[in-house]
């Protein structure tokens, strides 16, 4: 009976199709682990932790962020897990002071109350502000920059208006909202507002809260403004931890991230009047939104009042940190990651993601607590203040930088989780993984298999490339770990970052029954599972290879395009090809491998980091300088080209070059190591 039951398995499993780093036998013993595993979150435990963590305003810095935190480290200990809290300190500023005038119309800066959503009403909001904006008070007409691009300047510049010594005001959207003020201090401007067009979240889209899903009249985004292209993390603590206890800071002087002027959010009830007054040509129809008034592009005949001051404190910052040790190889860790604080409440933005992480760990909790071990080490971590600037996980990787470069197989990490299709960001080296995860994952709300609905937007399957916004990014950019980001990727209508992301409005208009955010935790749990377990690291090379050599041509092409010729990295690239051949050929036959194999990551790491940003020393995708969150392929040589900068890019292509032989290299020393 025993031996039919095996075969019956190991049918079964063949049929289910083979898993990255496992042999056949090895592979049905791992889907009757994962089978164990997926059983064990619940959609109900999700909703709970929501309606905990998402209670109060907890944004970072604050007591509340404390008690969030506290709250996860008593849920992972209870899922029997080794679990702390580490702490940092960050220069963390919170708004003392915001005046916004024009002539007798003075802006309202405040989201209203309503009776739907008793979160509303909660003391200890922050008020709607962008962090590491400059203080001032600036006087000055009005020009309105459309979403506030480089080439919207370009557009004006054409129009023969100059934004030098003027207040500009910008729309939210098409690039991160730091990019913003960030082009308008480059172009000479004295201080910058963003609000949000009903045409991009509000009424155009649908009904608007508290009857609809969409920004309100007087809905504000609030959001940081560091200037991540630089780096992320602390200002004030570039490439070093910034712990508690005299650690050594730069001034603020001295920092490189803080905006240079002062720059205000705000609604578009507060910019209605603003752009009514304006004068000037008729802004292009692409520029003009949803309100119902002629978009102008200034300057106006009245000049706008911006006044802001900030208290620039510095203030305590709490990761939770939980581990399951390995039982064969501890010292390799697999991590999956989200953070804990958030601007107000947060249930979307981060708690969605933060609970399918408490529910993961207690997936693996439940068969810890009978006798089980992983084969590596598994690490959960709630970070903190990455509303900020990515700082909870930044810090954490800086001080154990020595550390994870040696032990860190891989990251995962999470972020909001909605109502929709699951959405894929990865490093190359794992694409194979990853169509393997969504073949073998269902949909929340069909029960089928994820991978036919991503292979209709993508064939072949390749998650799209890393770039920032979330906590992914000091792990893959700085410390070169291999990376993925996913959750399912609902809408969140117009309440992104306001007071009035709540556990109201999550439940009428987003994962309500929190089916999603179990799937979250299951597609979480089958990852980490196959990661921690595989007898061989799941890296696969040849799609990697493939993805690389397309972003070069792109690249190339647009050398071409431009009339400037780069040197020739196809011995390189062919060398990578030749590497990641011989490691399949040798997988074939292999039954362990070392940890070699996941150290190939490290090759792609530029010695001397990007051109102006030494921090992002991956040389394969960065976030671009001008957009932000958005991922820019091969950036020292793009952003070279784009930028006119030719000899630069010339010697950013054989930088690049060099990143691939020693990539080639790596990947031809772990299949050198692959043991049978």
């Amino acid at each position: 009976m025993k031996l039919t039951l095996l075969l019956l398995l190991a049918a079964a499993a063949c049929a289910q199709g083979p898993i990255r780093g496992f042999s056949q036998e090895g592979a049905v013993r791992e889907r009757a682990l994962e089978s164990k595993l997926l059983a064990v979150p619940d959609a109900r435990r999700i909703e709970a932790h929501m309606k905990a963590m998402a209670s109060e305003p907890h944004h970072a810095g604050s007591p509340a962020s404390r008690k969030v935190a506290e709250y996860a480290l008593r849920q992972l200990r209870a899922a029997g897990l080794e679990a702390k809290i580490e702490t940092f300190e960050a220069l963390l500023p919170y708004p003392q002071s915001r005046l916004l005038t024009m002539g007798k119309f003075s802006a309202r800066l405040a989201e209203p109350n309503f009776a739907e959503d008793p979160d509303s009403t909660d003391r200890n909001q922050l008020p709607t502000y962008n962090a590491y904006s400059a203080d001032g008070d600036v006087t000055a007409p009005l020009v309105y920059v459309n979403y506030g691009v480089p080439e919207d300047y370009e557009y004006l510049k054409k129009q023969g208006i100059d934004v030098r010594g003027k207040i500009v005001l910008a729309r939210y959207g098409q690039s991160w909202r730091g990019v913003k003020p960030k082009v308008a201090a480059e172009h000479g401007a004295i201080g910058c507002l963003i609000y949000s067009d009903p045409k991009d979240d509000g009424y155009f889209r649908g009904d608007v809260y508290p009857a609809g899903a969409y920004r309100c009249e007087y809905g504000v985004q609030r959001g940081s403004v560091m200037d991540m292209s630089i780096h992320v993390g602390d200002p004030l603590s570039p490439g070093f931890a910034s712990e508690p206890g005299g650690a050594r800071r730069l001034t603020r002087g001295e920092a490189k991230t803080l905006m240079a002027i002062p720059v205000l959010p705000i609604s578009y009830g507060d910019a209605k009047p603003l752009l009514e007054a304006l004068a000037g040509p008729l802004a292009p129809e692409n520029w003009r939104g949803a309100l119902p008034i002629p978009y102008k592009l200034g300057p106006g005949a009245t000049p706008v009042r911006l006044k802001l001051t900030h208290d620039w404190g510095t203030r305590p910052v709490h990761n939770v940190i939980a581990t399951i040790p390995g039982s064969v190889a501890p010292d390799e860790w697999v991590i999956y990651g989200n953070h804990h604080d958030a601007w107000v409440n947060g249930a979307n933005d981060p708690v969605s993601g933060a609970a399918a992480v408490l529910e993961t760990a207690r997936a693996f909790g439940e068969l810890y607590k009978t006798g089980w071990r992983p084969r590596r080490t598994l690490v959960f971590a709630l970070w903190d203040a990455e509303e900020f600037g990515l700082i909870g996980s930044t810090e954490w990787v800086e001080k154990h930088l020595p550390e994870l470069k040696q032990k860190a197989v891989a990251y995962f990490n999470s972020d909001s989780n909605g109502k929709g299709p699951l959405g894929l960001g990865a490093s190359p080296a794992l694409n194979l993984f990853l169509e393997q995860i969504a073949r073998d994952s269902k949909d929340p709300a069909t029960g089928e298999s994820i991978l036919p609905a991503l292979l209709k937007v993508q064939r072949p399957f390749e998650p799209g490339p890393l770039g920032s916004g979330s906590d992914y990014v000091g792990f893959v950019h700085h410390a070169g770990i291999a990376g993925v980001n996913f959750g399912f990727s609902g809408s969140t209508g117009g309440v992104y970052h306001s007071i009035y992301d709540s556990f109201a409005w999550y439940k009428r208009f987003s994962d309500g029954e929190f089916i999603y955010g179990r799937g979250l935790a299951q597609v979480a749990a089958l990852s980490l599972a196959r990661m921690s377990e595989a007898p061989i690291v799941p890296f696969e090379f040849t799609r990697a290879a493939a993805t690389i050599r397309r972003y070069w041509r792109e690249v190339d092409k647009l050398a071409a395009d431009k009339n400037v010729g780069l040197p020739n990295v196809a011995a390189a690239l062919d060398e990578l090809d030749a590497a990641a051949r011989q490691f399949e050929a040798r997988y074939a036959t292999a039954g362990r491998g070392t940890r070699e194999v996941y150290l190939t990551e490290r090759a792609l790491l530029l010695p001397d980091g990007l051109p102006g940003r030494p921090w992002y020393r991956n040389a394969i995708s960065a976030p671009g300088q001008y957009t932000g969150y958005g991922a820019k392929t091969i950036a020292g040589v793009r952003e070279s080209l784009e930028l006119g900068q030719r000899q630069q890019a010339v010697a950013q292509a054989r930088a690049f070059s060099a990143a691939i032989a020693n990539y080639a290299a790596a990947i031809h020393a772990a299949a050198a190591k692959l043991q049978p």
